[in-house]
């Protein structure tokens, strides 16, 4: 019985250290399903969807042709003002204007936008959250 106990002993020890580390957060780009211990090495991305309706579209159409966005002071793509949407398009949906943010570490990341149209004016501006493993729709309104 004690041979029984020693080896039972041991076992215990020997499981306890086999602490695997890594990224234990499923909303991580880089999650591990085999770690048990988190070790802070987790990396995030989120998403989000600019959209307008067909009440901005026919309000602009007149003044304006085509919209510029940036996201952080980098060009994220461009749009006709033509293009509406009735409800908020799914991130990455044909024609959308989606942006994919690195957040590194991050859960949520501010990030800057602005909108500019073809004469150069600043139609939208101001921040927008990202937050991790999420597809953020963000309505441009008038």
């Amino acid at each position: 019985m004690k041979n029984f106990f020693v080896a039972l002993f041991g076992a215990v020890v020997l499981l306890s250290g086999c602490a695997v580390e890594g990224c234990t957060d499923l909303d991580a780009v880089n999650y591990e399903s085999d770690a048990t211990q988190n070790d802070g090495s987790c990396n995030y991305e989120g998403r989000v969807v600019f959209w307008y309706g067909q009440a901005v579209s026919e309000a602009k159409s007149p003044v304006a042709t085509s919209y510029t966005y940036y996201v952080d002071g980098q060009v994220v793509g461009s749009q006709a003002v033509s293009t509406y949407w009735t409800a908020a398009p799914d991130c990455g949906q044909n024609a959308s204007i989606t942006v994919t943010k690195d957040m590194g570490g991050s859960k949520i990341y501010p990030a800057t936008y602005e909108v500019v149209d073809d004469a150069g004016y600043t139609i939208w501006s101001g921040i927008v959250n990202f937050e991790a493993n999420t597809c953020t729709a963000y309505e441009l309104t008038l």
